[in-house]
């Protein structure tokens, strides 16, 4: 199975990782390398998709070639803000469930903006810092206090250093469909999260109907907790209604 991000059966499942938020996969991986790994121990075909964060349509395109290249079945991934990615290219018939890991889960319509827009705003909107040209980075108060607040230092320094910026409207698009309402969702909630609240995240994987767990983390769960995230997307990954 193909499992890509931020996708066993005779055909090799390809797991497909969307970006999060600020940060590429490839930069993710960069602070944290056991997960990839992890996931190609399991059979796992995992692609690490370098979204540009220019605007939603790009982001999608991006995610839409590397499902278009799998060779076989795919299981989405989505991390933050790649949550609104994987909701909207999910719809190709390919993709045979979404992984939401602390992230946006979009209904037809909203965005990660209006989603935010329905709870009391989170201490990581006040650390954005736009440029002229509409991209927000995150100040490095607010890597090292509000996404990443549970690692090291030196990891909270790395992680500043290699933020992307992030389109303004990218976050405020709306996605036209959502792929959760046919296909099925696993939704892993960080409850010490300071740029998603936890009860946005509750709330999105109840209307999801999703499979789920709670994880005492900040939002950089990837890197804060990478044996239970692989674990997750294993599990996912090796349910009847996607490996079969």
């Amino acid at each position: 199975m193909n499992v890509l991000g931020t996708s066993c059966t005779t055909a090799l499942l390809t797991l497909i990782c969307a970006s999060t938020l600020m940060f590429s996969t490839n930069a993710i991986a960069q602070v944290e390398p056991k997960t990839i790994p992890a996931l190609e121990s399991k059979g796992l075909n995992v692609v690490s998709v370098q979204i540009p964060l220019t605007s939603l349509a790009d982001d999608v395109a991006a995610t839409k070639r590397a499902i278009a290249l799998a060779d076989g079945p795919v299981l989405l991934v989505g991390h933050s803000y790649g949550g609104v990615v994987i909701t909207e290219a999910g719809a190709d018939p390919k993709v045979k469930g979404l992984v939401y890991i602390a992230a946006f889960a979009p209904d037809s319509g909203e965005s990660a903006v209006t989603l935010l827009k329905t709870v009391p705003d989170s201490p990581a909107g006040a650390e954005l810092r736009p440029d002229t040209a509409g991209f927000l980075k995150l100040s490095e108060k607010g890597v090292s206090e509000d996404f990443a607040e549970d690692l090291s230092a030196t990891e909270k320094k790395l992680l500043f250093a290699i933020q992307i910026p992030t389109s303004v409207n990218a976050l405020g698009a709306p996605v036209s469909q959502a792929a959760w309402r046919t296909k099925p969702s696993w939704f892993l909630i960080t409850t010490a999260d300071r740029v998603i609240p936890v009860e946005l995240q509750k709330t999105m994987a109840l209307r999801l109907k999703a499979e789920r767990i709670e994880v005492p983390s900040c939002h950089a769960v990837v890197v804060a907790h990478p044996v239970e995230v692989s674990a997750f997307i294993i599990r996912a990954a090796q349910a009847d209604i996607v490996s079969h």
